[in-house]
């Protein structure tokens, strides 16, 4: 619909008006000098009403130009496991494939952060507590842990204070696996050449742990190399997947079984190794969301520990390369780092219930 603004009469006269083209019929029109004024306020309202309009057009066009985001500021009241902190440059999201996105360490700014992130590790051990009587109204608190519910001990005390949790479980508002497969760009790198079993690399041995178990009852069947503070046979960092690499296969045994909870012992310990692994954890359906189906050896699979240490000695060098199909389109990607971890945060804000609490967060984690 357009507009004009056509001359009626002499103008001295105070005789003008606004009309409507093409039919040219009058929106309005006045005479003398008030009502010149009051035509005049509002013709200054449809100009504004028109540039708003013209506004939205060009940013709900396909080629207008977006609004610019405003940057998250995301502070971590205490780095895990560590202090101090790491340095946190301003370009560490973009490091990470997440634009504007600070993260800090500095608990100055609390009363203008955009989320506070809390792990749970030094909640538990009292190394913080949490600045309640200082939270702005209505800012996000996250509880971040990476640790399965039998090593996260008193959650309990946490009832009605987050509102977002970070963690590896697939429901998690933020979902930070311990790693996953990505598109692989080129040929796979050969494969590491085997002249050994089966590995474990471990430090938390407790008889009362299914994994202790079951390696108790493999032991008489199937040869286990035990690395670890364990068996007083520990790896350097740049050792393990050197050593793990000449094994067949790898007991990618979790500590405890819980929704899941898949940790590194199958990423990095197995499969970034070259190793197959032998999986502990949760259902093999789970195992699938992650990885292809025919990537790994589910131990449940199997009626007992002696017919699975019957498979795993009577694969032949066919039946055991099909294990390794994935790698010719697939590549491991690790998620160990903390920094990417908290990224992930400003990656999830846009799309985070801003209302929610979890009144009974234990309830939750366990289930």
């Amino acid at each position: 619909m357009a507009v004009s603004v056509w001359s009626l009469g002499n103008p001295e006269l105070g005789g003008w008006g606004l009309w409507l083209s093409p039919r040219r019929q009058p929106l309005f029109a006045w005479h003398g000098p008030t009502q010149r004024l009051r035509a005049l306020v509002s013709l200054a309202g449809v100009a504004l009403l028109m540039a708003l309009w013209l506004l939205w057009l060009l940013q709900s066009s396909p080629g207008g130009a977006p609004m610019p985001q405003p940057t998250l500021t995301i502070l971590i009241w205490h780095w895990p496991f560590t202090y101090p902190p790491p340095e946190l440059p301003s370009n560490t999201c973009t490091s990470y494939g997440v634009a504007r996105c600070h993260l800090s360490t500095n608990r100055s700014l609390l009363a203008t952060a955009d989320a506070v992130v809390f792990h749970h590790r030094e909640l538990r051990d009292g190394w913080i507590r949490l600045p309640l009587a200082e939270r702005p109204r209505g800012q996000p608190w996250v509880w971040a842990s990476m640790e399965s519910p039998s090593n996260s001990h008193g959650v309990s005390d946490f009832r009605g204070i987050f509102n977002w949790v970070l963690s590896y479980r697939r429901d998690s508002d933020i979902f930070v696996p311990y790693g996953r497969l990505e598109p692989r760009e080129g040929p796979a790198p050969p494969l590491p050449p085997k002249d050994r079993v089966a590995a474990w690399v471990v430090s938390n041995f407790r008889e009362r742990q299914r994994r202790v178990q079951l390696y108790r009852q493999l032991a008489p069947h199937l040869q286990v190399d035990v690395f670890g503070r364990a068996n007083r046979r520990p790896l350097c960092a740049s050792c393990l997947l050197p050593t793990v690499s000449r094994y067949r296969f790898y007991l990618s045994f979790e500590n405890s079984q819980h929704r899941d909870y898949i940790t590194e012992k199958l990423w990095r310990n197995a499969l970034a190794a070259g190793a197959v692994p032998v999986v502990l954890g949760p259902p093999r359906a789970t195992y699938e969301a992650f990885v292809p189906p025919d990537a790994f050896v589910h131990v449940d699979d199997f009626g007992s520990a002696r017919e699975l240490a019957a498979f795993l000695t009577g694969m032949n060098e066919s039946s055991y390369r099909r294990y390794f199909a994935w790698r010719d389109r697939l590549r491991v990607r690790l998620v160990e780092d903390w920094r990417e971890r908290f990224c992930a945060i400003c990656a999830r804000y846009p799309h985070l219930p801003r209302s929610q609490v979890y009144q009974d967060l234990q309830g939750w984690f366990q289930s």
